[in-house]
């Protein structure tokens, strides 16, 4: 009697250790089922296509440029490129139409180096197009030219200099006679030195300021906000 109630208390212990394992397993498999949590929808791309409007600038219209390229009247040659950058945004009714910093470009259609006679150097160029928002434009603006300064005071300077260096020697050698006959040759050489010697050129780096303007109208598309 005894051992058997030995048995039944074993088997107790035994069932009671089994039921918690099972529980125990049904709770983590609940907890392994569980669904996941939704992640939240993405919004919608904006698929609606960029809206654009045409504004037409007219003629006269100013464009103040910074040169991005330097010409030169001893340097620069008809047709080489030139290039600029708006360095002050056009505006139409307080929108701005062309940004600063807008590029264009063009071409030198003259040139024409200093005399050694007569003649002052000078150089000219012409704006023909200009890109805005990816597109490239058309453009027709008014010429440029730079002309270097008169040098007709410095050339009497260095023909009176020679006369008179001339005459000072004349008048040492050979008195009043002499003195006339120094400065007719001593001008002579002043001049030959005026022949002998190029005017100043005309040089115009990058990065200076330049302003011309359209001659025809131009129509750009402007993104709408």
């Amino acid at each position: 009697m005894g051992k058997l109630a030995s048995i039944l208390a074993v088997a107790g212990i035994c069932v009671g250790c089994g039921g918690g394992q099972a529980a125990g397993d049904l709770e983590a498999s609940g907890t392994a089922s569980a669904a996941p949590t939704a992640a939240p929808a993405a919004a919608p791309a904006d698929s609606r296509p960029l809206q654009y409007r045409e504004v037409t600038l007219p003629a006269g219209t100013t464009l103040r440029l910074q040169l991005q390229s330097a010409v030169a009247s001893d340097s620069s040659r008809v047709e080489d490129t030139v290039r600029a950058a708006l360095r002050q945004a056009v505006t139409v009714d307080g929108a701005t139409v062309l940004p600063a910093g807008t590029a264009l470009a063009g071409t030198v259609t003259d040139v024409e180096r200093s005399g050694r006679v007569k003649g002052r150097a000078r150089i000219a160029y012409r704006f023909n197009s200009l890109n805005h928002a990816g597109e490239r434009y058309r453009i027709a603006t008014a010429p440029l030219s730079h002309r270097a300064p008169a040098t007709k005071g410095e050339d009497a300077t260095k023909i009176a200099v020679g006369a008179g260096a001339g005459a000072a020697v004349g008048a040492l050698l050979g008195g009043g006679d002499g003195a006339a006959k120094g400065a007719a040759i001593g001008g002579a050489g002043g001049a030959g030195v005026v022949l002998a010697t190029r005017g100043e050129e005309v040089r115009v780096g990058s990065g200076a300021s330049v302003t011309t303007r359209l001659t025809a109208p131009l129509t750009i598309r402007v993104r709408v906000s």
